[in-house]
């Protein structure tokens, strides 16, 4: 008898697709005679946000609990067969169509149980994108699920990372509960998204808690892409210090593990934890180097993880979406090079992309050189669509009827006219527009709404521009320099008038993006930035820039997310806000 963990990725909601993965399983030659461990919610999908509310939504949900039950119903399983599967139990009071509560729950199918539910997740997280507690009611019991002979202890994601916020510790209860007996292992359900540091910091949290209770943890994790989140999957079995199985990143897996001996549990308590609730975000990604503050450098593990979980990201958006065709605006700078070189290296079969050269009477002709040169490396075609004309056109009609467009409206106008012509594209063939903007240009607003900002979805959104340009290295040194190192060397520059460059109107990135990121993390106010040694006049600009530049993020596509704190679902700031920075 093994552990088979099931590494899934489906769409939310996709009941036909649920239903046929465990039908199929039923069918194979491992199903029996195994234990098969599923992650967290996957009967309903996460995350499901009112999704979870709605009656059609209910509905179709019981629906598929019911046919599951009638399938095994059918199957004889042996006595040593069983699933324990992720998904929501609904409760409702007096025939109402309105559930009175939805907990998290853990169902079990075994010879003599049919989808029953035996364990109920204890902690609902609600910081950065989790909002648990606003839907799901808590459960307040312990589970040591006993089957074959075999004992595990239950958690589901939350429940291992118990911190001061929290009135309950679920490792506390369960230890009281396992006091004196004998387990083969805790095994813990999740669905955990993904960030940078992420699966370090899980596999540290479950070595204490193994080394602690003295047995084998077991993690399974749901991989896919929700919109904006990312699961890596990563599942894992970690015995105290060593990490004895793990299954692949990214991509949906399946693996299979030995059931460890039993070990008897003495009451020793578990540490509580700060690394996983709202605590984290005060942590900012910055580092000394050379008496000099700037952000940590990215290794080459932590960028080969950014590739692969961008690649995941885009890859789920599409196919959850019905896409196959995506779209990318050239405009002979890094970000658009990087984004178009992305969407080449992630595509599959039956996938194809196109690019767009729109060019200004601003735009030098380095920048059509390096567009023509990138397309030609990656083997895409490139479209030329000037807009010196349009633009004229639009100033001749403001002259004519309005006043003269001068300054930043003129600037805007090219970028909103461009934004147009793209999409008049891909209403033309049905492409997905990516967007190109990165984290420093949408922290202070250095974007054009209905402009540069359009697109389905953000690659580099949660990426600084030093990130970006780390990124585009690292994929040169792994792909001899399919990016024109032109484009990395040149400065940067909307070319939106004439000799342009992004330091006219911000501080050199390396300094913005070391300010952005001790500011956003919620970590560094301007005295504190001050007293790093930075600029007062210069803090207090970005910081200004920040703060009116969120009806523009709030309007932005999805981002997918990459960090701790990132823009997007999970920060939620009043776009309708003051700060003086001279009070008193």
């Amino acid at each position: 008898m093994q552990i088979v963990i099931h590494q899934t990725d489906h769409t939310i909601g996709n009941f036909t697709q649920i239903y046929k993965y465990i039908e199929n399983l039923t069918r194979s030659e491992d199903f029996q005679d195994n234990i098969h461990i599923f992650p967290e919610t996957f009967l309903s999908g996460y995350p499901l946000q009112d999704l979870v509310l709605q009656k059609t939504f209910i509905r179709q949900y019981h629906e598929l609990l019911q046919a599951l039950r009638d399938l095994f119903a059918k199957i004889k399983l042996s006595d040593k067969t069983a699933l324990l599967v992720g998904g929501l139990r609904y409760e409702f009071k007096d025939n109402a169509d309105i559930p009175s509560n939805i907990y998290n729950v853990i169902y079990e199918v075994t010879k003599k149980s049919n989808f029953n539910d035996i364990y109920t997740k204890c902690l609902l997280p609600d910081y950065d994108i989790f909002d648990e507690s606003k839907y799901y009611t808590p459960g307040s019991a312990p589970c040591i699920w006993s089957h074959a002979g075999c004992d595990f202890g239950l958690l589901i994601c939350e429940d291992m990372w118990h911190s001061e916020q929290y009135a309950v510790n679920p490792l506390q209860m369960l230890m009281d509960e396992a006091n004196g007996k004998e387990l083969n292992g805790i095994i813990n359900f999740s669905a955990s998204p993904w960030n940078i540091d992420k699966e370090e910091k899980r596999i540290k949290r479950a070595s204490e808690i193994s080394r602690v209770f003295k047995t084998p943890f077991y993690y399974v994790n749901k991989v896919g892409a929700e919109d904006e989140i990312i699961f890596d999957g990563a599942s894992f079995v970690v015995n105290e210090t060593q990490v004895i199985a793990k299954a692949k990143s990214f991509k949906s897996d399946l693996m299979k593990v030995e059931i460890a001996k039993k070990s008897k549990i003495e009451n020793l308590g578990v540490a509580p934890v700060g690394a996983n609730s709202w605590e984290s975000l005060f942590g900012p990604h910055i580092e000394k180097i050379n008496g000099k503050m700037s952000l940590k450098k990215l290794s080459d593990d932590k960028l080969d993880a950014i590739l692969g979980a961008l690649n995941l990201g885009l890859q789920d958006y599409a196919r959850k979406c019905g896409m196959n065709k995506f779209l990318v605006a050239l405009s002979g700078g890094i970000d658009s090079a990087l984004v178009l070189t992305l969407v080449k290296l992630f595509l599959k079969p039956g996938q194809e992309v196109e690019a767009i050269y729109m060019p200004s009477k601003f735009s030098a002709s380095l920048s059509w050189e390096i567009s023509d040169k990138l397309c030609k490396n990656l083997g895409i075609k490139l479209h030329n669509l000037p807009i010196k004309f349009l633009h004229s056109s639009v100033q001749n009609l403001f002259n004519d009827n309005l006043e003269p467009l001068e300054g930043l409206a003129d600037e805007n106008i090219q970028s909103r006219l461009r934004g147009s012509l793209l999409f008049a594209r891909s209403n033309q063939t049905g492409a997905m527009v990516i967007n190109t903007s990165n984290k420093s240009e949408l922290a202070v607003g250095y974007s054009t709404l209905y402009g540069d900002s359009v697109g389905a979805i953000s690659l580099l959104g949660d990426l600084y521009k030093s990130e970006v340009f780390a990124l585009a290295r690292h994929i040169n040194k792994n792909f001899s320099d399919i990016i024109p190192v032109e484009v990395i060397e040149r400065p940067p520059s909307a070319e939106l008038r004439a000799d342009q460059k992004d330091e006219d109107s911000l501080p050199p990135y390396e300094t913005l993006d070391m300010i952005l990121e001790s500011y956003l993390s919620y970590r560094y106010d301007l005295p504190d930035l001050l007293n790093l040694g930075l600029n007062k006049t210069e803090v207090e600009r970005v910081i200004k820039l920040i703060l009116n530049s969120e009806y523009k993020r709030q309007q932005f596509c999805p981002i997918l997310k990459l960090k701790d704190k990132s823009f997007g679902f999970g920060r939620r700031v009043p776009i309708c806000k003051k700060v003086d920075f001279n009070l008193g």
